[in-house]
């Protein structure tokens, strides 16, 4: 019998008795919080934005816990560097996936970011998880991290993961909500993956993204949105530099992707709320992003029922960015 509810917001008093008891978890919770609990088998990053079911939450004082289910076989917390990450996969069971907690700006993201698909057994090893990151006003003053319960360690160049492997007759299942649909605008392309962009084809013709976003008035708060052989991924804008001729992103650009600019979106919350279906399963993990937080001034409103961490960036199976990740652990047949 468990000690502590899955996939709600607790006390630190609560995790650390759930810890004690040898609960497996992951918690997303403030430095402050996380560094008060005991070594365990847990994996947890810093984070303090939280969908509640009263609606956005700001607490550095609590943790989001998602207890690893009681029918799992094995849940094993292990951190990489970017150096070693293409272990994760070898590492991931064989029936079962891998949650991932990454620091946010560090190269350890960019390598799982730029690399991961070309790593063997991306896609078949479902990876689900997130980015950890700070409170918004001091971006760039505190630095985000990550914690391997097992060992104790806090690291902020190292991504940690608990590997989880299911019976046989469960299976996990990661699903994208994606509230953002590409726009009616020109095709965009880019010859090189990464993190900043100058020059892109529009057109079959060379031209410098700043200077085309400034010069169309394009509202950067709406991502570009990439046909990724069907499915819909976003790539979020960090900033515009119109001097520098610079576009810093959320996650990379890709050679041979198709981008648009998105169609604006109005009420978050709203768009949220249809998106989701009413009385659903409740998934066994779920996040959202720190920009549709922000955009959508989601403080105090709901994102239909689903709960869990706001992040810097979520992850099922590569980086996302303006989305909700769920993780569902269905029955096979």
């Amino acid at each position: 019998m468990s000690v502590i509810a899955s996939a709600t917001l607790h006390s630190i008093p609560e995790v650390q008795a759930a810890i004690a008891a040898g609960e497996s978890m992951f918690l997303a919770g403030s430095r402050e919080a996380l560094s008060q609990l005991p070594k365990g088998n847990w994996v947890g990053g810093t984070i303090a934005y939280f969908m509640t079911e009263e609606g956005g939450l700001f607490a550095e004082d609590r943790i989001y816990v998602t207890r690893v289910p009681d029918f799992a076989l094995g849940a094993e917390a292990i951190d990489y560097g970017p150096d070693d990450l293409a272990q994760l996969y070898r590492d991931a069971p064989v029936n079962g996936f891998t949650h991932l907690v990454l620091p946010a700006a560090t190269k350890v993201l960019q390598v799982f970011a730029e690399q991961a698909p070309d790593f063997e057994g991306f896609l078949m090893r479902p990876v689900v998880g997130w980015v950890s990151g700070v409170r918004v006003e001091r971006i760039g003053i505190d630095s985000p991290a990550v914690f391997n319960g097992k060992s104790g360690a806090v690291f902020e160049d190292r991504c940690v993961a608990m590997h989880v492997t299911l019976p046989s007759g469960k299976i996990a299942d990661l699903d994208i909500v994606n509230i953002f649909e590409s726009g009616n605008g020109d095709v965009i392309h880019f010859d090189k993956a990464g993190f900043c962009a100058t020059e892109c084809v529009i057109g079959g013709k060379p031209v410098n993204l700043a200077d085309y976003i400034y010069e169309k008035r394009i509202p950067t708060e709406f991502p570009l949105v990439g046909d990724y052989n069907g499915s819909s991924i976003n790539v979020s804008f960090q900033s515009v530099d119109p001097a520098a001729r610079t576009v810093q992103m959320y996650a990379p650009v890709f050679p041979g992707v198709d981008y648009r600019f998105a169609k604006p979106v109005g009420d978050y919350s709203s768009a949220f709320g249809q998106a989701i279906a009413s009385g659903e399963q409740q998934p066994g993990f779920a996040c959202n992003c720190i920009l549709n937080y922000l955009y959508g001034q989601l403080e105090g409103k709901k994102t239909g029922d689903i709960t869990g961490p706001i992040t810097f960036g979520e992850i099922a199976h590569q980086l996302l960015n303006q989305t909700m990740v769920r993780l569902y652990l269905r029955d096979i047949g």
